[in-house]
């Protein structure tokens, strides 16, 4: 969909909506007008999403060998990590990233917070910590760059992610986003999305629910492509968000 159509789908409906009366015939043409709006809207974003995701796989592969080799040479263990995602729908999936930590890492956490309640707490509310001893040298490199998540190009192109969403929960974290967790589950999670230009792990987890919510009432082209161009800026010029 072009800029133009989609401006004029816009007016279209914003004038429908001044000039029908609230009759149920009225009414049932808003509807269906609403939902082919919202159809062309989704075949849209996912074109975009299959363009881009092509593009950035096929252009940026001699950069990709370079990491994997670098993380292959940074510790023993496999290239990728592989961790069980809830995308649209509530559909499981395996999302990819680089590894960016040592190979027994999920062994090293239990330890970790078996010897500090600290830790435990720190874990359990955000999932991630801050300063974690288990990331590899390049795998430091990986996440201040969020270069990690390249990989998920791929979930892109099978149809598990969209370039821009919400946030790819673990199961574990449902529980978090309440009666809320049923609208964020209506589109694909994202490669990048608002929380991930807003400030990451700086951001409470209460507000980082807001912004998923917000994404997903509000998004359009327009707040997709902002959001493109704030990830690339990061990426480029990196500072510490948090993903240590």
């Amino acid at each position: 969909m072009t800029a133009n159509s989609q401006a004029i789908s816009v007016k279209l409906l914003r004038g429908l909506m001044r000039r029908t009366k609230k009759t149920p015939i009225a009414q049932r043409k808003l509807k269906k007008f609403s939902l082919r709006a919202s159809k062309r809207g989704v075949a849209a974003k996912r074109l975009f999403d299959i363009i881009f995701s092509s593009l950035v796989l096929i252009v940026f592969s001699p950069f990709y060998l370079i990491l994997a080799l670098l993380i292959a040479l940074s510790s023993p263990g496999p290239i990728f990590y592989v961790q069980q995602r809830v995308g649209k729908n509530y559909r499981t999936f395996n999302c990819l990233k680089f590894r960016t930590m040592i190979d027994n890492a999920d062994e090293v956490l239990e330890s970790m917070m078996a010897q500090s309640p600290q830790l435990r707490e720190e874990f359990e509310n955000n999932f991630k910590l801050k300063q974690d001893p288990r990331v590899t040298w390049i795998g430091r490199f990986l996440r201040l760059t969020s270069l990690d998540e390249f990989p998920q190009f791929w979930n892109v192109l099978k149809g598990d992610m969209s370039v821009v969403g919400p946030r790819p929960l673990v199961p574990e974290e449902l529980y978090k986003y309440g009666d809320r967790i049923d609208k964020i589950l209506t589109i694909r999670p994202g490669i990048t999305g608002l929380w991930q230009v807003s400030g990451r792990n700086d951001i409470p987890y209460p507000q980082r629910v807001n912004i998923d919510v917000y994404y997903v009432n509000y998004y359009n082209c327009w707040l997709d492509w902002w959001i493109v161009f704030k990830t690339i800026g990061t990426i480029v010029f990196p500072r510490n968000n948090g993903a240590y």
